[in-house]
């Protein structure tokens, strides 16, 4: 793999409903901030012409995000176009020829997974894949057959160092932050492990149902959708141990292991759920049993975790749109009697905002003895309007050449390990009312004392900062 900056970058898929909503915004960003002056090469079968694409990218920007005259003025002059069918090798004859003398493109796939074959092998063909990199958007196949397929097909043309598969949330400064937080700052080691912490709770909800892509989500559900990704990237961030270098090779290194250590999840430790109302949604079978939530548990078995439960939950129609992470402490020996005693616990909001909070007891204001209550000393951080957002953040590093916010091959397939057994079995799915936190059967995966719902924390201290 070369360290040299692409010198192209084409994106398949151009005129779909990716690219309207997120690359095009992305692009015009990219272009503002200085970090993109190569041609960008749209191919599609739309029979368009290129100022049909045009047209397309300033509609997308006046809707997703706003236009800027003078950063769209550049990116029409860099934007090309080639339309055409997939399947025909004069396609990629003309995008050989709208690339002149590009020697290093970045393909980007923004297509349905199943034609990831076809379209690598005319790469190959065409010579458009010689020195090139590909960037691959999710999902990584449907299950770890799949995934070592579309690996394999991968491997075919490109080496693993020109790969570079796409799950957006690793481009999210805040996803990022949890590792910031930990190994910038020497305190955190002290507590960090089995010794102090009793379970650590990832909750990422959303209080809006399928929008529409009720035929997406029906062949998809909540734990091929975030859970066996977004959220096992968040869970390796927290777990993984200090790399003992700062390249990209040596933190996905880290990252792999955790994966490693976990075991598959067993049925009694998963519950899946519905809300009402799914089944209504267009595109979405009349007896479907996909799950739009589901909460697991895991276990991490290295030297730092071993005993620890790891729980996950995420799902759709719930009474927020928040992701946050919840570290619970074991309580501690005293004097003061366990039954008035309520865990410490750290808890690292990503999104909406970013927060970084610490909940512990302190004495009642107003009571005499030694009455307590629990309360919060928070931090938080609303992003700023002019911050990267994570598809800029993700395409600029791969046409950097840049690795480390891609997930790697063995991290994949390891992944799809951990949750292909369950995926395979006729778990049940139970209805749950929207607006409320799951099915009652989550009980059954409840951390010690109770999930954590965000939105009900009280905080006696604030330090912010504002947007």
């Amino acid at each position: 793999m070369t360290s040299l900056h692409s010198d192209a970058l084409v994106f398949f898929g151009a005129t779909g409903d990716l690219a309207y909503k997120k690359i095009f915004p992305s692009l015009q960003a990219m272009v503002k901030r200085g970090h993109l002056n190569v041609p960008v090469v749209g191919v599609a079968k739309a029979g368009w012409s290129l100022d049909q694409l045009r047209a397309r990218a300033k509609d997308s920007l006046e809707k997703h995000g706003g236009l800027d005259p003078a950063a769209f003025e550049k990116l029409i002059g860099l934007l090309r176009y080639v339309d055409g069918d997939y399947q025909d090798p004069a396609t990629f004859a003309a995008l050989r020829n709208r690339l002149k003398d590009a020697k290093r493109p970045a393909h980007y796939l923004a297509i349905p997974p199943v034609l990831f074959e076809t379209v690598v092998q005319h790469l190959s063909d065409s010579n458009c894949g010689r020195g090139a990199r590909v960037i691959v958007e999710k999902p990584f196949g449907h299950d770890l057959a799949s995934a070592q397929e579309l690996n394999r097909v991968l491997l075919s043309v490109f080496d693993e160092g020109d790969i570079f598969r796409i799950d957006h949330y690793l481009g999210k400064r805040a996803v990022n932050n949890v590792m910031a937080f930990r190994f910038a700052n020497t305190f955190v080691e002290s507590f960090w492990n089995r010794n102090f912490i009793e379970s650590v709770e990832i909750t990422m909800a959303e209080d809006f149902g399928v929008q529409g892509r009720g035929g997406f989500y029906d062949q998809t559900g909540t734990i091929r959708d975030v859970v066996q990704n977004h959220l096992f990237q968040v869970l390796c961030n927290l777990a993984m141990e200090p790399p003992v270098r700062s390249d990209s090779e040596s933190l996905r290194d880290e990252k792999a292991k955790v994966l490693r250590a976990i075991p598959p999840v067993e049925e009694k430790n998963l519950v899946r759920g519905q809300f009402l109302g799914y089944l209504q949604e267009n595109g979405v079978a009349k007896d479907s049993q996909t799950e739009t939530f589901a909460a697991l548990k895991l276990e991490v078995n290295s030297w730092r975790w071993k005993d620890v439960p790891f729980y996950i939950r995420a799902g759709k129609s719930l009474p927020t749109t928040c992701t946050e992470i919840v570290a619970k402490f074991h309580k501690p020996p005293t004097v003061i009697p366990d039954s008035e005693l309520v865990e410490n616990h750290l808890r690292l909001r990503l999104s909406p905002e970013i927060t970084i909070a610490m909940g512990m007891m302190n004495l009642s204001p107003n009571a005499e003895g030694m009455a307590l209550q629990t309360g919060e000393m928070v931090a938080t951080h609303s992003p700023r309007a002019d911050e990267m957002d994570a598809y800029e953040r993700v395409l600029g590093a791969a046409m950097a050449g840049d690795s480390t916010l891609f997930a790697r091959e063995d991290y994949v397939e390891e992944a799809w390990r951990i949750v292909e057994p369950v995926l395979k079995k006729n778990t049940p799915v139970y209805q749950y009312a929207p607006n409320t936190w799951g099915p009652d059967e989550v009980a059954r995966v409840t951390p010690p004392g109770g999930w954590s719902n965000p939105n009900e924390k009280k905080a006696f201290a604030v330090a912010s900062e504002a947007a």
